[in-house]
């Protein structure tokens, strides 16, 4: 088993591209991390060179207490599951599976025992006969995880491994990835643009940017707490509404202020020092659609922030409903209960729950306030 750590790690190609900049972690041992963020922002790139399939430019990268920078990819001791699986078409299950074994010249019972441990886990020992062909997408990916799985590495690599699968088979192959990583132990890395594979499977997640990293931390502290404007309307579904707007103080009260409307702030936000230097500056407001209320209990309980908004279009999801409203020119999605009556062309009242509004800088846009 291994942690892994990057130290100021730089990924520059010809032509002055630089792909990965000053990328430092910590990753702990038998930790599932998740890289997360839209394509072209480092995330496969970072994994390549954990691999050793990329150079590092600058910076140093440790597997364990070992440099290896400079160590071919076959002697890291780590496994990948690509994207498109990679499976041989001629071969069985079993001897895709045990393939990498005989290269290793692994004895033929260690590798029997290994493949069908490693079969039993996955759950695809009555398939161990057949080749690729004949499997399915989910079976396919089941049978690439096992290839990797009988290494026995120090780290799983795996790149987008479920973005081939029907949207029923990526929520169930979710569930299996984790129980897997929970029964063999390993430290896991995994790369994908789908913030919901991260937030469900991650012991912790980092979410990069333009070759940055942006923030590391728990799937729930990074909702409940985003260090910038892109953190918080990239994690999370439908994403975080922002609303521009300006901060007021009368006395010790603080009011947001948008068009005509100005809704109070909680004391405990209000008195945090933190807005001091914003009074009298326009902000960006953030708030969760599922913050956003037409219940006629949040309306009476939060009528110092009740607005009135245009329903622009409704999505009936069944267990939910999403409201698409426009207030003053401003679009803003709150998720409601199925019960909700609120239809398009409707003009409804909605009670906005200040006490989870998150303020980010209008120019840097950092986190101010959660």
């Amino acid at each position: 088993m291994a942690s892994l750590t990057f130290k100021h790690v730089y990924k520059k190609y010809p032509g002055g591209v630089t792909a990965v900049s000053d990328f430092t972690l910590e990753v702990k041992d038998k930790e599932f991390l998740v890289l997360v963020g839209p394509s072209g922002c480092g995330k496969t790139t970072t994994l390549r060179m954990i691999a050793g399939l990329e150079e590092i430019t600058e910076g140093e990268l440790f597997i364990g207490d070992k440099l290896v920078n400079d160590i071919a990819p076959k002697d890291r001791d780590i496994a990948m599951v690509f994207q498109n699986y990679a499976l041989y078409p001629h071969m069985t299950v079993f001897d895709n599976m045990a393939f990498g074994l005989k290269l290793r010249k692994t004895p033929k019972e260690e590798i029997k025992r290994r493949v069908e441990e490693a079969a039993r886990i996955l759950d695809i020992t009555h398939l161990l006969d057949r080749r690729p062909k004949a499997l399915s997408g989910g079976q396919k990916q089941r049978v690439a995880l096992g290839r990797a799985i009988v290494r026995e590495p120090k780290v799983f690599l795996l790149d987008e491994p479920l973005s081939n699968l029907d949207a029923k088979l990526r929520a169930q192959m979710r569930t299996e990835l984790t129980k897997i990583h929970q029964k063999i132990g390993t430290t896991f890395i995994y790369v994908t643009h789908d913030q919901v594979e991260a937030m469900t499977m991650a012991t912790r997640i980092v979410v990069m940017k333009d070759g940055l990293i942006q923030q590391v931390d728990t799937p729930q502290n990074l909702y409940d707490m985003p260090a910038n404007l892109f953190v918080a309307q990239f994690i999370g579904t439908p994403q975080m509404n922002i609303i521009r707007s300006r901060l007021e103080a009368s006395g010790d009260d603080v009011f947001l202020v948008f068009g005509n409307n100005k809704l109070k702030l909680p004391p405990e936000k209000a008195s945090n020092p933190a807005i001091k230097d914003y009074i009298g500056k326009e902000v960006l407001a953030g708030l969760r659609p599922e913050c956003i209320h037409d219940e006629p209990m949040y309306l009476s309980s939060m009528a110092e922030s009740t607005i009135t908004a245009y329903v622009d279009v409704t999505e009936l999801m069944g267990a939910e409903t999403f409201l698409y409203l426009l207030v003053e020119e401003q679009e803003l999605i709150a998720r409601v209960s199925s019960r909700s009556t609120a239809r398009s062309g409707d003009t409804i009242k909605v009670a906005l729950d200040m006490s989870r509004l998150h303020l980010f800088d209008k120019d840097t846009t950092k986190a101010i306030l959660h």
